[in-house]
C-alpha cells in the first residue's frame, strides 16, 4: 500500500492517470536574505526517501503497463504522449513501448501538431535508429515548423549523412523559413560549416551590465557531460573558496529529450538569461530546494532584462548589446535569443528530487536530465527522506552572496566548450586567468 504521505506526491508526478486535478502548493519566493540563511536541514521530500521513491517507480511502471495494454484506438493514441515521458524518465518498459510508437509514427502526418511534436519527441528520445526509416517518409508531410524540427533532428540522430538533404529540403517545404526561430537554428545545425567561436575568455570577462552577478555555465556541445558552472561577482570577480581555489560547480544542461535549445523540453539553449529572483517549485521532480530564477528573452520583457526600467523593445540588436563586440555575430550565443523567440519559457536553476540510479551508466552520471532547465544534484537520505547535501543550495548562496543584492537580481550566459568529457575544473580556470578575472 502507497504510504498516505505520498499520494499528493503521486497525485502530481502521475497527474494523468488522477481523475482529480490536485491543488498545488502556493510557491514560496526568497529575498537574498533568506536563501543565505537557508541550511539542508531545513528541507525534506518524503519522495526522496527509499520507501517514497519506490512507490513513484511502482506506480509509473503499473501506469506504463497499463497504457501498454490498451487495445489499438483513440484511447490508446490519447495515452501514448505520457507513456513515452514516463517511460524515458524511468528508463522502464523501453521494449515493451517501442512497438507502439513505431506503429503510429506512419500515421502522424494527419495528426494534430501536438501530437506529432510529443510522438516525434519520444522517437528522438527513445528509438531514432529503429525510427528512422518511419520518420524519414514522414518528413515532407509536416507542415509545421516545430514537429517538422523534431523529426530532422531525429534523422540527424540516426544517421548524421541526413543533414544535407535537409538544408535542400527546408526551403522548398517552408519558404518564409527565416522568419521561423526553429528553423533557423536547424538551417544553422545543418550547414556544412560551423563558423569559428569568438574568444572565450572576452565572454567570461564581458561587463554584461555593470553592478551585476552573473553564473556562467560551461557546457560541451550535445551536452551529454556534465559542465561546470561558475560565480561572478558583482565587481565582475569570479568567487573563490577561501583556500583560493576557483568555485566550480557540477551542472547538467541535458535534457532527456536531447533535443536542441529552440525545441520544447530541448537542451538548455546556448546565450544569455536574466536572473530575477529565487523560489520554491511545484513540479515534484525540482523539490524544495529554491531554485534562481532564470528567464530567457522575449520570456522576460527588456526591463527585467536590464533590472531597470525602459522604454526599449525587444530586438536582436538590444540582446546583442549586452554581448562583447566578438560575440555579437556569433550564431551559437544566440540560441537563447531564438528559444525565447519560439517561445520557450521556465528553464530554472535548480536542484533534484529524482533518483540518479535511473541514469546508471551514462556519462553524465549522477546528473538527471529534465525538461531543459539547469541541474545541480542533491543527496537526500534513504530514510528519512531529508536534505543531506545540495549543490544547488550552495550554488544559490554563493550567487546571493556575490550579488550583494537583496533582490538577486544578475545573468546567466550558458556556452559551450570544445573538447569531449565533463568540463574539468582545471578549463574553467584556464578560461577564467584568460580572461583576467
Amino acid at each position: 500500500m502507497i504510504a498516505r504521505f505520498l499520494l499528493p506526491l503521486l497525485a502530481l508526478a502521475l497527474a494523468a492517470c488522477a481523475p482529480l486535478t490536485p491543488q498545488k502548493p502556493a510557491e514560496k519566493r526568497y529575498n537574498a536574505a533568506e536563501l543565505l540563511a537557508l541550511r539542508p536541514a531545513d528541507f525534506s521530500w518524503p519522495a526522496t526517501s527509499a520507501d517514497g521513491e519506490r512507490a513513484l517507480r511502482e506506480a509509473a511502471q503499473a501506469d506504463i503497463r497499463a497504457r501498454i495494454a490498451l487495445p489499438p484506438g483513440p484511447e490508446r493514441d490519447a495515452a501514448l504522449p505520457r507513456l513515452f515521458e514516463l517511460v524515458a524518465q524511468y528508463n522502464l518498459e523501453l521494449d515493451a513501448a517501442r512497438p507502439l510508437l513505431l506503429a503510429a509514427l506512419p500515421t502522424l502526418g494527419s495528426r494534430d501538431p501536438e501530437t506529432q511534436r510529443a510522438l516525434l519527441t519520444a522517437a528522438h528520445t527513445l528509438y531514432a535508429a529503429e525510427a528512422e526509416p518511419a520518420v524519414a517518409a514522414l518528413l515532407p508531410e509536416l507542415q509545421a515548423s516545430k514537429p517538422f524540427a523534431i523529426a530532422a533532428y531525429t534523422l540527424i540522430a540516426a544517421r548524421p549523412s541526413h543533414a544535407a538533404a535537409i538544408g535542400d529540403l527546408v526551403p522548398r517545404q517552408f519558404p518564409q523559413w527565416r522568419d521561423d526561430p526553429r528553423l533557423l537554428a536547424l538551417m544553422e545545425a545543418v550547414a556544412p560549416v560551423r563558423p569559428t567561436q569568438p574568444p572565450l575568455a572576452e565572454l567570461l570577462a564581458a561587463p554584461l551590465r555593470a553592478g551585476y552577478p552573473a553564473l556562467y555555465s560551461l557546457q560541451r556541445r550535445g551536452r551529454i557531460d556534465m559542465g561546470l558552472v561558475l560565480v561572478r561577482d558583482a565587481n565582475g570577480r569570479f568567487v573563490r573558496a577561501a583556500d583560493g581555489r576557483l568555485f566550480a560547480a557540477p551542472q547538467l544542461a541535458l535534457a532527456r529529450t536531447g533535443l536542441p535549445g529552440t525545441i520544447t523540453n530541448g537542451n538548455t539553449p546556448q546565450g544569455l538569461f536574466t536572473i530575477v529572483g529565487a523560489g520554491t517549485a511545484t513540479n515534484p521532480n525540482i523539490g524544495p530546494t529554491p531554485y534562481l530564477h532564470s528567464k530567457l528573452p522575449i520570456e522576460a520583457t527588456p526591463a527585467e532584462f536590464e533590472h531597470a526600467d525602459t522604454p526599449a523593445e525587444w530586438s536582436e540588436a538590444h540582446y546583442e548589446s549586452f554581448l562583447p563586440p566578438s560575440w555579437r555575430g556569433a550564431s551559437s550565443i544566440k540560441e537563447a535569443w531564438l528559444a525565447g523567440r519560439a517561445g520557450r519559457d521556465e528553464l530554472l536553476v535548480h536542484g533534484t528530487t529524482l533518483n540518479p540510479a535511473y541514469y546508471v551508466g551514462t556519462s553524465y552520471f549522477p546528473g538527471t536530465p529534465q525538461q531543459g532547465c539547469m541541474i545541480s544534484s542533491e543527496d537526500w537520505d534513504s530514510g528519512t527522506g531529508r536534505l543531506l547535501a545540495s549543490r544547488q543550495l550552495t550554488l544559490a548562496q554563493t550567487y546571493a552572496a556575490a550579488g550583494r543584492r537583496n533582490d538577486l537580481a544578475g545573468y546567466l550566459i550558458v556556452v559551450e566548450l570544445p573538447g569531449e568529457g565533463a568540463v574539468t575544473p582545471a578549463e574553467a580556470l584556464a578560461l577564467v586567468t584568460a580572461a583576467g578575472r
